[in-house]
């Protein structure tokens, strides 16, 4: 367990204490949803640069080839 100090002014404390915000439980929801949304920004973001360069469509051969090096290297890969 970690404990955190943060400084706040006092009339953002105050009505943070009124809206029963500075709980540990509610502040840790607040921290999980805030970072819940900067995982989904981040997926919008690579999500975004994908369809900005996407990639050439991959013939039916190149397609099984991929296929091929993928079973490969997993037949190799737990007595490597």
């Amino acid at each position: 367990m970690t404990t955190v100090q943060i400084d706040l002014s006092d009339q953002l404390a105050q009505e943070a204490q009124r809206a029963g915000l500075l709980s540990a439980t509610a502040i840790e929801k607040l921290l999980r949803a805030a970072l819940r949304n900067e995982r989904i920004e981040g997926m919008a973001q690579a999500r975004e640069q994908l369809a900005a360069q996407p990639l050439p469509p991959m013939s039916p051969e190149e397609i099984q080839a991929e296929i091929d090096a993928y079973r490969a290297e997993s037949r190799r890969a737990p007595g490597a």
